[in-house]
Order: structure tokens, then C-alpha cells, then sequence
């Protein structure tokens, strides 16, 4: 009688544990869920990974400007380009700027884990010192101090180029070197222009400054 209550108690308890459980895994994707709305209505446009052939097509380009640098990838989001540079740079150094929350904190815990377990041991190779050559700040884009990069990396939209334009004429140093994903930038005249070899054609603008 006794063994019958105590498994009907341990029963109901595993019950209300799996409730508390999944009642918090909902509210917690709802908060994750409204957080990266509210930022993309904010920001006019959702965080979109890079296509891969544009993320060869920049790496190219950066590794013909030379061997060493500083980089800021202007608007990060989920952190895919700016790792992807990072990895196939390996003399670059790569700040990846974004004010949304939920793919900033991603892209920071990816940098966290990746760097941690290069950390054991592993062969040495480019990418060991990924953690002393990429950063992830969540910050304004249209506040951060262009002053201090070499080249400005975009994936963004025309509404942000726009609003970029300006800031660039006056806080980019002479030569500082801008590469734009998909989206050219007003007011510029580029450099060169890459067409990639996606269904897409996606276009990389290269302008200098």
C-alpha cells in the first residue's frame, strides 16, 4: 500500500517537473521570439546569414589588400561572415558589431565554446588564436568609432547603406577600404565589383576611401 502512494507521489512530482519545464522552454522561446522581432522591426530587416560564395568572394579580397588588418563587420548578426573571415584571414583582426540580442549573444557563446575547445590540445593550425582575433560587441553601429578600422565589412540593406554613406566620408581615414555584400553604397563610386558564381549573382562592392 505504501510502495503504491510513494510511486504515485514520485509520479506526480516527475509531472509537475516536466510542467515547470516546459512551461519555462515556451516562455523563454517566446521572449527569444519577440526579442529578434522587435530588433528587426528596429532595424528594418531581419538578421540573415551571408551567402557562402559572397564570404569567399570577401576573404579573397581582403587576402589581396594584404596579409594584416583590422576589420569591423558592420551589423554581425549571427556571426557567420565575420568567422568565416576570421578563419580563412588568419592575420586579420575581426570586430563584429550588433545591437540585436539574441544573435549577438549566439555569435559571442559560439566564439566561447569554439575557443575553448581549440584550447585542448588541438594541432596548431590558423584558427587556434581565433579568440585573441575575433570579438563580437553588441553596440550602435551608427555610433562605433570607424576611425580605428582598415576595412568595414556590410551585409546590410539599402536603407542602412544610406545612412552609412555619410558616415563614411566623415569618419573613415583616407584608404580605409569598405566591402559591401549585395547592397551598393550611395554616393560612392566602387573600386571594383565581384560577381559571384551563386544562383543569385550576389554582387560585392568594394569602395575606397
Amino acid at each position: 500500500m505504501n510502495e503504491g502512494i510513494v510511486r504515485k507521489d514520485v509520479q506526480m512530482n516527475a509531472d509537475v517537473i516536466t510542467t515547470i519545464l516546459t512551461g519555462c522552454l515556451v516562455v523563454a522561446g517566446l521572449l527569444i521570439l519577440i526579442s529578434i522581432v522587435l530588433y528587426s522591426w528596429r532595424n528594418g530587416i531581419s538578421p540573415m546569414p551571408s551567402p557562402i560564395e559572397s564570404r569567399a568572394a570577401v576573404a579573397a579580397e581582403l587576402q589581396r589588400l594584404g596579409p594584416y588588418g583590422t576589420l569591423l563587420e558592420a551589423g554581425s548578426g549571427w556571426g557567420s561572415l565575420a568567422f568565416y573571415l576570421a578563419r580563412n584571414c588568419p592575420g586579420w583582426r575581426v570586430t563584429g558589431v550588433e545591437n540585436s540580442t539574441v544573435p549577438y549573444a549566439c555569435a559571442w557563446l559560439r566564439l566561447g565554446v569554439v575557443s575553448f575547445l581549440l584550447s585542448w590540445g588541438l594541432p596548431s593550425r590558423p584558427d587556434q588564436s581565433l579568440g585573441k582575433r575575433l570579438v563580437f560587441r553588441r553596440a550602435d553601429l551608427y555610433e562605433w568609432p570607424l576611425e580605428q578600422t582598415d576595412v568595414v565589412v556590410c551585409y546590410l540593406y539599402p536603407a542602412a547603406m544610406k545612412r552609412l554613406s555619410g558616415l563614411f566620408h566623415e569618419r573613415l581615414l583616407p584608404g580605409a577600404t569598405i566591402i559591401s555584400v549585395c547592397f551598393a553604397l550611395p554616393d560612392w563610386q566602387p573600386e571594383r565589383v565581384i560577381v559571384c558564381r551563386d544562383i543569385q549573382r550576389t554582387r560585392v562592392y568594394v569602395y575606397r576611401a
